[in-house]
């Protein structure tokens, strides 16, 4: 039986960050005695924004790391992509703001999350070689 050290290790700190972005979402929704939808409310479409954006990346991005950690990838590339998506994510939602698209820690989470998806691509991919 394999046990899996790497993934999981990158997995609990963004499942907090994910519950952390959900709280916030569902904090000012309730404030706002709304059940869905953000009512025109600027701030609290970008919450959701937030929250919504980690939840399209993420995920993708730990199961192409399971599957590269199952695989028997290389040790360094997955703590390489692990971090940069902890980083990246911790980073994006400070960034995401409705009046500014270029706003630097947006485009940081986002690059740094893409790029540690096509990593970990790249460690599934060698693992056939």
């Amino acid at each position: 039986m394999m046990i899996l050290e790497i993934t999981p290790l990158y997995a609990m700190p963004l499942a907090i960050l994910m519950f952390a972005l959900w709280l916030q979402v569902v904090k000012a929704r309730a404030a706002r005695n709304l059940s869905i939808g953000h009512a025109d409310d600027p701030a609290l479409h970008e919450k959701i924004r937030r929250h919504g954006n980690f939840i399209e990346y993420v995920p993708l991005v730990l199961l192409l790391m399971l599957m590269a950690e199952l695989r028997g990838g290389n040790d360094t590339a997955l703590h390489g992509a692990g971090g940069l998506l902890v980083l990246s994510r911790v980073l994006h939602p400070f960034g995401l703001r409705a009046g500014n698209a270029t706003h630097a820690l947006r485009i940081m989470g986002n690059s740094g999350s893409l790029l540690a998806m096509f990593i970990s691509v790249a460690v599934i991919g060698l693992t056939y070689l």
